[in-house]
């Protein structure tokens, strides 16, 4: 495959193993950061920084033309902005500076999208009906991304299950320290390896037939209270003890939005095959 113009819109977590490997294969990558250090850091890796802000527009003035956008952005507690200025009005902004010669938006979203499943398996066709108001925005970003009249034909839409890898193991540090978790029991939890996160974005950049929105898990959910349990004994640690949630709780209303996320759709129709099939095979690569 002939290299290709890359630009990551919020190179962290997934951002920079996926620049590393597009680099790899020899793609010329323009990943964004609103913070000059971070992009003096990019440029001494050998990638072409852009310093830009998905909220101000005046900054997105003058974005490299590219082959593929992927807007990854995180969201900072400390912007003092909201989660739709960063996810919705953000990557509104971005489309309306993007040249037209690009070839294919990627927008990683998240399965907070859906509700309450009842521990029952959703798929691209579940009706979406979040209760957090990181999904609520995230949902707002998508719908501007479908609606747009230039990029909507050109986008595909990653609905992530929670991501995890090296640096980012939810609750090692509590499970080190033997304190209480809090986490129902029966809760379904569905996760994808960076690296298989960075592996979906891939195929979905570069494939010619595709459908606009796909979930992206390892196809195994789990109870979380195994999930933490597999940890713990990973590390050596005590069993972890478990606390009950405040109703109103982000933990509480993660854990109320019980469902399984299938994967068969982007498994069958861009041959996404995860090489951490499940958390076991995660964790063991990370904390074996």
């Amino acid at each position: 495959m002939d290299s290709r113009t890359r630009m990551i819109v919020g190179c962290g977590y997934v951002g920079r193993p996926l620049a590393k490997h597009w680099k790899q294969m020899g793609d010329l990558i323009f990943p964004t950061s609103r913070s000059p250090e971070r992009a003096r850091q990019f440029e001494q890796k050998g990638y072409r920084a852009v310093l830009a802000d998905v909220t101000d527009p005046q900054s997105l003035r003058n974005l490299p033309e590219t082959d593929t956008v992927v807007f990854a952005v995180g969201y900072d507690t400390n912007s003092g902005k909201s989660r739709e200025d960063v996810y919705a009005a953000g990557l509104q902004n971005v489309l309306e500076h993007l040249s037209k010669k690009t070839r294919r938006v990627i927008f990683v979203s998240t399965t907070g999208v859906y509700g309450d499943a009842d521990g029952q398996t959703v798929d691209e066709e579940t009706p979406c009906d979040p209760a957090r108001p990181g999904g609520k925005a995230f949902l707002l970003a998508e719908q501007c991304l479908q609606s747009h009249p230039i990029w909507s034909s050109r986008s595909i839409i990653l609905r992530m299950a929670g991501i995890y890898g090296p640096d980012r193991v939810p609750r090692l540090a509590d499970i080190e320290a033997g304190r209480p978790i809090p986490a129902p029991g029966g809760g379904a939890l569905n996760l994808i390896h960076v690296d298989d996160a960075v592996q979906a974005i891939c195929l979905a950049a570069d494939s010619e037939a595709y459908s606009p929105v796909y979930i992206v898990s390892d196809g195994n959910p789990v109870d979380r209270r195994d999930y933490y349990r597999e940890v713990a004994r990973l590390l050596n640690a005590p069993d972890p003890t478990f606390d009950q949630l405040e109703s109103n709780s982000p933990a509480a209303l993660r854990a109320q939005a019980d469902r399984k996320m299938s994967n068969q759709r982007i498994v069958n129709e861009l041959g996404f095959q995860p090489k951490f099939a499940d958390y076991q095979a995660g964790l063991a690569s990370i904390l074996g």
